[in-house]
């Protein structure tokens, strides 16, 4: 871990914690998950900085080996937010229909023009919807933190993989707390 600073105006991506995916068998517990998130979010309001809120309703059209999780409609409520993130009018919503949120959205527009220049990036699944928005994010130009206690995966070793050998070479990783003393250390 080699956390060192958050810039100025640094936005929290919040990945996929809507009703259809936390209650999929994970790697770790969902309530430690979102309780984390939780405490990222309220930091990032307390410090008046952007929340974004990322849910997924589709998936990206072609071929696959492996047979689609999800096909055809999504069931009632698969797409809403869970209550735990307390949905604020203030903050950004982006739906995609990729793994990443920042292909087909409009996300690295709002964002820059908000002035964000690093993002921090939690939610489900490590493997997929985290780190395609991580690796989108840093090839877009933000800077890019990963809160690794903040995530899981239906997968452990795509867990693993994306923390141990994908993550460091996107951008910097942290614990949440240590993400929110960055915050709270900057304001004092």
């Amino acid at each position: 871990m080699a956390l060192t600073t958050l810039d100025p105006k640094t936005a929290l991506l919040v990945v996929d914690l809507q009703k259809g995916i936390v209650g999929s068998p994970l790697t770790h517990p969902i309530g430690e998950v979102v309780k984390r998130a939780r405490a990222l979010i309220d930091a990032f309001r307390e410090h008046v900085l952007p929340v974004v809120l990322i849910n997924v309703a589709g998936g990206a059209p072609g071929r696959t080996e492996q047979p689609r999780r999800f096909s055809g409609a999504f069931p009632e409520g698969f797409t809403d937010f869970i209550p735990d993130l307390d949905r604020q009018p203030h903050d950004i919503v982006v739906t995609k229909r990729t793994w990443g949120a920042f292909a087909s959205t409009d996300l690295e527009e709002r964002l820059k023009a908000e002035g964000v220049t690093q993002v921090v990036v939690i939610g489900v699944a490590t493997g997929t919807g985290v780190e395609s928005t991580a690796r989108q994010a840093y090839e877009q130009g933000f800077n890019v933190t990963l809160a690794i206690d903040a995530m899981t995966d239906m997968r452990p070793e795509a867990h693993d993989y994306s923390i141990r050998n994908v993550f460091p070479r996107l951008g910097e990783t942290g614990t949440s707390q240590e993400i929110i003393d960055l915050l709270q250390t900057r304001s004092a």
